[in-house]
Order: C-alpha cells, then structure tokens, then sequence
C-alpha cells in the first residue's frame, strides 16, 4: 500500500514538472513567434533609411529629367502635354523604379485659347483708322525655343473677345484704389487703361474697370517690378541675364475662382451636370491683353494729362502721366485712339491628372499626398518643370528603395501631377471635388512643390504652423548647395528669421492664405493640413516680384541652366528637402505636427486683432471677449496633447491609442472649416487662413469685414464683423476640442 502511494506521489510529480515545462516553453515559444505585424505597427521612422535617400537623389537626373520635360511647349490639353502625361505613366510604371501602381484621370475642362488663325492685336489707330502702331503679336526670338510653332501667342485667358477702341489712360496697377484716383482726374468712360502687373489679381485689373466705363485693359510688366529697372536685351536682359527681355509677356489665366468654372463643386466628368457658361461668375467683363514692356514704354511715355503719383512711377525714362485721356498734343499719336482686338475663344477639353501610389505597410488608409502642375503656357522649365523634375527623381529614389525590398511607407503616398493649372489650379480642384469625402476622411498631409526653384539662395517655405518643426528638421538635415558644412536650414535663417515666443529664433514660414498654386483646394476646401516648399533668391539684392522670364517664351532649359540653377544642386537640396519631409510624414510613428505651434500663431492673430479692432468694437458693443477664451483653450488643449504625446512610451502603447492621437492632428485643420462664412468667396471654407483684401496680418473674414463695415458704417456691416468673430470663436474652440482627451 505505501509503496504504490510512493509511486503514485512520484508519477505526480513526474507529471506536474512535466506540465511546467511543457507549458513554460510552450509559452516562450508562443510568445517568440508574435505575428510579424507586431514590429511593423511599432515602427518609427527610420534615420538610416532617410540617409539612404539623400545620398541617392541626384542632381544629373534631375537635370536631365528637366530637359526631357522642356523639349517642347506643353500648356494644357495639347499635344505636348500629352507627351508629359506618357512620360509620368513610363516612369512611374517602370519595373524596376516605378510605383506600385500608376494610372491617368480624365476630366472635362472649360478651357480658353487665342485664335491661331486671328492672332490678337494691339494697334494704335488714326482718326482715319490708320494703324500707327502695332504691339509685337510673339515674343523675339533669342534661341531656338522661341521659333517652336507650338508657343502659344501672349494672350488673357478667359478675356472675353471683342474689339474696344479709346483713348488710352494710364491705371497703374488697377486696383479699386487706382481707378478711383485716376477718375478723379480723368472722365474713364470709353477709355482703354494700360496697368502693370502687382497689386491686385490679373482678373481684377478688368473687373474694377468696367464700374467707371474703361471699355478694354493692357496690362504689361514694368522693368522697376521685374528687372531692377535694366530694360536693354544688348547686354542687359535675357540672353545675357536673368532679367526680361523687352519683347516678353506675361501669360496667365484671368479668372478669379479655382477649378473647373463649368463644374462648380463637382468633378467635371463627361456626364457631370454643367452650368450655362454665360453664369460663370469672376471672369473679365471687358477684353483684357498683356503685352510687352517694349510696347508699354511706347504708349505710356506719349501719354498726356496730368502726371501720376511717385508710386505710380516706374523705370521708364519719362514721366508717367495719366492719360488726358489720350496722348500728348506733341505727340505722333496726338487724337488717336487704342484698338483691342481680342479673337480669344473657350473650349471644353480633355486634361489629365497622373496619379501614382506608393501603398502603406500598417495604415494603407492614411494618405500622404506630394503633387505638382504638370501643364505650362510655354516650355515651362521654372514653373512648372523645375518641380515635375523633382517628384520625378524623387519617385525614382523611393519606387527603387520599394522595388529592392529595402522600405515600404507606414501610410500611403499618393503622387499627383495635375493637369491645366495654370488656368486655374483645374487638375487638383477636380480631384478634391471627385474625392472628397475619401480624401477628408484619410488625408494627413499635402506637400505642394510647383516651382522647385525660383533661384539659388536660401530655401522657402509656406503651409499650417503644425508644420513648421517638420520643415526645420529636415532643412537641418540637408547641405545647403554650395555652401561646406552649412545646412538648409542655417543658410534658410539668414534670409528669412523671426523670433518665436517658444523657440527664439527660427526661419519664418509663410502661411498659405491664397490659391496660389495647387495647395488651395486642400487647404481651403478641404481643411488638410498642407505646405508648400521651394528654393528663391535674395531679396536684398533684387526687387524682382517673381523671377523674370516668368509665363514668358523665355522659361526654358536654357534660361534655367544658366541663370537659375547653374549645376541644378538647389533642385537636389529642394528634392532631399521635401522628400525628407515627404518620409517622416509617411513613417512616423506618431505624426510630426506640432499644436503648440498653431497655438502660437493663433496668439499672434488674436493680438494684432485686439491692437487693431478692440477698441471700435467695443464702441459697437462688440466683445472681443469669445475670441480670446478660444485662443487660450485652443493653447491649453495644445499643450496638452504635447504633454500626453511626450509622456508616451509610444513604443508600448496600444495601436489604438497612437492611432486615436494621429486622428487628433491629422484632423486639427478639419475643425476650422465652416461651409457658410465666406459666401462670396469660392470654395474657401478654412476660417484662419482664407484669402484677405484687407491686407492685415490676423483672421482674413473679420479682417475684411471690419475694413467693410468702417467704410460704410452701416449697422448690417457691424453685424457682420459680430458674425465673423463667433464664427471665429466657436471654429477655435471646436479644434481645441479635436485636441483634448476623447470623449
């Protein structure tokens, strides 16, 4: 009896250490073989991988990528451009560099071209109808760029044909402002203005006109704005320079809304329901043309009248007179009048966007979007080339890194390269409007880089404040071209600084508070959070407004190999720059956006609104009192979600967790859309940073309605400065609630 006790209590034993061991390694086992997702959801970005990138963006492809895309003209919807579309399909489908997937979408298009067999003209007429002179219908030729007979002949888009004749008068840059003052002098009825280029949209210039009876408007670019005065193509100007050569025009689009003007706020499909195309609204009243400064000397230095203002002046050699109107009595043009003759007419085409993607490993439905125009008014080698050769090098480096097995992105990149821009941010708007509840809902960033590079000297950057430390830390990482041991970013801080409350000083960001480029409909329409980033020049040696040769025949490969780019070493910095960005947007763990920094530029508003405002409002029974509770929550709930992202072992969290605080700053600039505020404005819904006419650095809606209402002084317009604030106030407070602890 006892000895089969003995045994029993030993086979137990036997059994129960069997059983631990079993179990124990059975546990280690079952915990070493973890799925494999496990490391992936936990990835940070990675630094080595972001130094392999670096080292391998070239600046040689960048420079041939560039002369392969400037062979010939390519404006939208032509033959060019479609040769553009091919080429972004053959290297984004390439086998061994391309992206996972690439393909081209097809939109409608409302578009408007000059009559190539009627070209416009510009002719000064006789009593008799003797034309006296004729402005130059195409550019000089200095290479073999301008001869190509796909150069499209300077022109307004979306002037209106017609045919106004009048004596001329002189309206500076024709804002409201100008018009006014000139009428003051002058009887503008049946006139023909001449303006320059600045000051006011190129629509606009037209669109104040019409009110005081100007039948028709030239508009040029004066050498004080462009070409610090030089005006000689002996030895000046183009060939010899950067500067415009005299004959050069500034084409552009003369619109005043953003994407299809057909289509409002939907995808211009071919079944997609159209407006009569006599209700489109922002469009020139009255023919408009621009012509060069070569003509523009001509006609302005025979004006009479009374001479302009000093600020009206420019770098011509005579006074500038208004125009009496018409010219001197002195003059060879003496009782003449201007002729327009304007052929322009308006098409619905076809234009494409290029899309491609590079897919995500962990969060395939989180969209990092980087997108470029594609079209141009002629070769386009600045604007927009320099940028299209970029994305291409850049897309090259990474599809590699991809088809090798070496990276895959956390979240998705998506690449665009939109068609018909220029005439009025059309490929990227209609995308927007086809995808908008996806791109909403899943969008984290937008990365705009349109021209890449104006000139050499430092780096320039625009977009949301949560974006700024994102841009530095890259900067930081990248050499300044031509500049040992410099960084982007040092080199960035000697031309543009300011001094932070928080940080001291760091370079200035802009803010992207027009439609500019194609960040618009994301940035206003959308509420994504964007940014835009290119290379410049040094404004305290030049006035330049853009660079010179800008819309011109006169953007081409060669224009940019010489003078802008020399080596194309700042489109490498601009390529490393922004795909740096482009990288950790796509492969950080927990997005870098930076609230606290929205926070400070919201004080900033709050305090030029209360320097400003304060003290009228309160005459109107007006509190500033909401605005400022909402800046300081919008603060306190910033800093609070810093602290909780900083207190974070964000390795061990929760997958849940970091994507809930990813939600949290990827939907920030969501919470500052309101459909209703800006009615008169298309398609621009984001209450901090639309468009502002009031030209004051604070909120753009009450900005502009306290300009108004202090104008009038009319009760309803009062009432209107108290709408926006609490507009303002509860979109502050509705992100200050994106921000705090989830509900």
């Amino acid at each position: 009896m006892l000895k089969e006790v003995v045994i029993s209590i030993v086979c137990g034993a036997v059994v129960l250490t069997v059983g631990i061991l079993i179990g124990h390694y059975g546990i280690t086992k079952s915990s070493s073989s973890a799925p494999s997702w496990v490391d992936d959801v936990v990835q940070d970005v990675d630094e080595g991988l972001i130094e392999m990138f670096l080292s391998e963006v070239d600046n040689i492809q960048i420079q041939e990528n560039l002369k392969e895309l400037t062979k010939v003209p390519h404006m939208a919807t032509t033959a060019g451009d479609e040769q553009t579309v091919q080429l972004m399909l053959k290297r984004w489908q390439d086998p061994k560099t391309g992206l996972d997937q690439a393909w081209r979408e097809e939109y409608k298009v409302y578009l408007s071209f000059p009559d190539p067999k009627n070209p416009n003209k510009v002719t000064v007429v006789s009593a008799t109808d003797t034309v006296l002179h004729t402005a130059r219908e195409r550019e000089k030729n200095y290479t073999s760029d301008q001869v190509d007979p796909d150069v499209v002949q300077p022109y307004a888009a979306y002037s209106p044909a017609g045919h106004p004749k009048g004596r001329l008068v002189y309206a500076n840059q024709g804002k409201p402002s100008d018009y006014q003052r000139l009428n003051q002098t002058v009887d503008l009825r049946g006139t023909i203005a001449i303006t320059r280029y600045g000051g006011t949209g190129r629509a606009d210039k037209a669109i104040n006109a019409a009110p005081y009876g100007v039948l028709g408007v030239l508009v040029y670019t004066d050498p004080l704005d462009i070409n610090d005065g030089l005006m000689s193509d002996a030895n000046e100007t183009y060939p010899h320079s950067w500067y415009l050569p005299p004959s050069g025009v500034e084409r552009g689009s003369f619109n005043t809304h953003y994407g299809d003007l057909l289509t409002p706020y939907l995808a211009a499909k071919e079944e997609t329901y159209r407006i009569p195309a006599e209700d489109i609204t922002g469009l020139p009243p009255i023919p408009i043309q621009p012509i060069g400064f070569e003509d523009a000397y001509i006609l302005i230095c025979e004006l009479g009248g009374e001479a302009a203002p000093d600020d009206w002046q420019g770098a011509f050699n005579c006074t500038y007179n208004f125009g009496g109107p018409g010219f001197k009595d002195t003059s060879v043009f003496n009782n003449s009048d201007v002729k327009l003759d304007i052929f322009n007419f308006e098409e619905e085409k076809n234009s494409s966007n290029v899309m491609g993607v590079i897919r995500g490993s962990v969060e395939p439905d989180r969209y990092v979007i980087y997108g470029n125009h594609r079209d141009s008014w002629v070769h386009g080698a600045i604007d927009p080339s320099s940028g299209t050769s970029v994305m291409l090098e850049l897309t090259r480096v990474l599809g590699t890194m991809v088809k090798e097995g070496k990276w895959r992105p956390r979240r998705s990149i998506i690449f665009g390269s939109w068609g018909a821009e220029e005439f009025g941010l059309i490929g990227s708007a209609e995308y927007t409007e086809q995808y908008f509840t996806k791109l909403s809902e899943r969008t984290v960033a937008y990365i705009n880089v349109d021209i890449a590079v104006f000139a050499n000297a430092t780096l320039r950057a625009s977009g949301m404040p949560s974006v700024q430390n994102v841009i530095f830390e890259a900067a930081k990482q990248v050499n300044a071209p031509g500049l040992d041991s410099t960084s982007v970013y040092d080199n960035w801080i000697k031309y543009f600084n300011r001094t932070s409350p928080s940080h001291g000083l760091i370079p200035s960001v802009g803010y992207l508070t027009g439609a500019g480029s194609d960040y618009a409909a994301f940035v206003h329409y959308l509420g994504i959070t964007s940014m835009d980033i290119s290379y410049t020049y040094d404004r305290s040696k030049t006035n330049a407004r853009i660079y010179p040769a800008y819309h011109t025949a006169y953007d081409t490969f060669d224009y940019s190999s010489k003078f802008i780019d020399p080596g194309f070493v700042s489109h490498q910095a601009i390529a490393r720059t922004a795909g740096n960005v482009l990288i950790r947007l796509a492969d950080s763990l927990v997005l870098p956006l930076n609230c606290s920094d929205y926070a400070e530029s919201l004080e900033e508003y709050l305090n030029t609104a209360v320097t400003l405002y304060q003290q009228q409002l309160q005459a109107q029974a007006i509190s500033m009192e909401p605005l400022k509770r909402a800046v300081a929550s919008f603060r306190t709930a910033a800093t609070h979600l810093d602290q909780t992202i900083l207190a974070s072992d964000l390795a061990n969290e929760t997958p849940l967790k970091i994507r809930r605080l990813n939600d949290q700053l990827m939907l920030l600039d969501r919470a500052f859309l309101n459909p209703l505020a800006f009615p008169d404005k298309y398609a621009f819904r984001h209450v901090i940073w639309a468009s502002s006419s009031a030209g004051k650095p604070t909120f753009p809606g009450l900005a502009d309605a306290y300009a108004k209402a202090e104008s009038s002084g009319l009760s309803s317009d009062w009432d209107k400065v108290h709408y926006h604030l609490s507009v303002l106030s509860q979109a502050i407070e509705g992100a200050a609630e994106m921000l705090v602890d989830v509900i």
